[in-house]
């Protein structure tokens, strides 16, 4: 079922007649035919002036969009063969975050990324994306096994934050996140980061030390909410869309700012509107960046990351 927020439900009566046409109506009816032809056309024009110019809140919106592709759904059309790896060893498993080992275009690489469901039920169990410390525990297993086997490790940022309940603090979040960081920048194998939907505070950062940081056009990258921004700085919620804009975590804002190193275009109106053309604009790109870091060595790839994060919020005053 789809989804739609609050602009782009001038989308929804459109949508739903054509595909309830098309579902129940044989188009070689000249009358039906006439009619999708004619929808069609609608849906394009307020497809343009509901998408043509996104603010920086409406793409925040757009990247937690219920039908945005997650995790799992990258894994399953991008590459083959996957094993999922469960538990840190510790105190238990956690649904938030996904890891294993696959074959992406003959490559045998390791895959961790935070995993929020598609329906009420599932993002319940995946407690909406928001990982435990035992999360960053098991992702820090996965990636120290693929530094020890020499394969590169991809990740898929998409979570609001870490969870902040009591029992993941008692267990020690912070310490979880801060060993996860720490672990990244010791890596030697290839690490691309890939932030596809909400990358949000630490809860994002301990899985996306990457010598590549890429970014789909209508995914954010902040420390903070717009929303918890507004309720601190001004005490107000509602001023999320003042928010939004002061916190440039846009892909292209981030981009401007050399935070990350290439924005992935989605379809137009967002990663939601077509999964098949968001896997393939990914696919090339994410094949590019792991040919390019193959041939380094270990010490060139540590020495890569930490030169990368050391340059970040770098200015020159003259």
């Amino acid at each position: 079922m789809r989804y739609y927020l609050d602009f782009e439900k001038r989308l929804e009566p459109y949508e739903r007649r054509l595909n309830e046409i098309k579902k129940f109506y044989s188009l070689d009816d000249p009358r039906y035919n006439r009619e999708v032809q004619s929808i069609k056309k609608k849906i394009a024009k307020i497809e343009k002036e509901v998408y043509g110019e996104l603010s920086n809140w409406q793409k925040s919106q757009l990247s937690r969009h219920l039908n945005r592709p997650h995790t799992l759904d990258y894994i399953e059309n991008l590459f083959t063969d996957f094993v999922e790896f469960k538990g840190d060893r510790k105190f238990k498993d956690d649904p938030a975050i996904v890891a294993g080992f696959a074959s992406f275009e003959g490559k045998n690489v390791a895959v961790v990324g935070h995993q929020k469901g598609k329906n009420v039920r599932e993002m319940a169990y995946r407690n909406f994306g928001m990982s435990h410390p035992e999360g960053y525990r098991k992702a820090v297993r996965i990636m120290d096994l693929a530094n020890r086997w020499g394969k590169p490790i991809i990740t898929f940022i998409d979570t609001p934050g870490a969870f902040p309940g009591i029992g993941a603090e008692e267990r020690g979040q912070a310490e979880a996140i801060a060993s996860s960081i720490e672990f990244m920048f010791s890596l030697t194998v290839p690490v691309i980061t890939v932030v596809i939907g909400e990358g949000g505070s630490g809860g994002a950062l301990a899985i996306g030390v990457g010598n590549v940081i890429l970014m789909f056009e209508n995914a954010t990258y902040s420390v903070i909410s717009p929303e918890g921004c507004a309720a601190i700085l001004w005490r107000d919620g509602s001023k999320a869309p003042l928010a939004a804009k002061a916190l440039k975590s846009t892909a292209h804002d981030l981009y401007l700012l050399k935070v990350i190193d290439e924005v992935i275009k989605e379809p137009f109106g967002g990663a939601h509107r077509n999964w098949q053309e968001t896997f393939n604009n990914l696919r090339p790109v994410l094949l590019k960046y792991l040919k390019n870091l193959e041939n380094k060595t270990g010490d060139e790839l540590r020495l890569m990351r930490y030169e990368k994060f050391r340059s970040m919020g770098v200015f020159e005053e003259r």
